[in-house]
């Protein structure tokens, strides 16, 4: 109930910005929230940067990216490249369309620093915190 209540308060938000960031401590269930958004959009792009061959993807991250402009792209650990904020900006700049990114992350105050001065104006944070008994 939890789970389905978190997935549509991610999905509302996703419908009103372009960048969705979900951010919280590590094993708290991000990377299982997000993954049952993406089961259930279709055409969505699910990109691991602890993965090397999804970093390999990123080594032009406008080019890359921008071949998506159509659909949802979730990338987890967003704080592994924080120089991908930018080309964020960027390119919703571009296409100000919502549903555009759904970006995953460790709450480091220094991830919300860069990626709030970077994307002013273009996201809204959702922090999961982990249960407590």
């Amino acid at each position: 109930m939890i789970k389905r209540l978190l997935e549509n308060t991610i999905k509302e938000s996703l419908s009103k910005y372009p960048i969705v960031g979900l951010i919280g401590c590590r094993q708290v269930g991000k990377t299982t929230l997000a993954k049952a958004i993406l089961e259930e959009s279709k055409n969505a792009i699910y990109l691991d940067l602890e993965l090397p061959s999804d970093v390999m993807k990123l080594q032009d991250p406008e080019l890359y990216l921008s071949q998506f402009s159509d659909r949802l792209v979730i990338i987890d650990e967003i704080q592994r490249m924080p120089e991908l904020f930018p080309v964020l900006r960027a390119l919703v700049d571009k296409d100000r369309s919502s549903k555009r990114f759904l970006i995953l992350g460790s709450a480091s105050p220094d991830l919300i620093k860069k990626s709030s001065e970077t994307l002013a104006g273009r996201i809204i944070y959702h922090e999961l915190n982990p249960l407590n008994l």
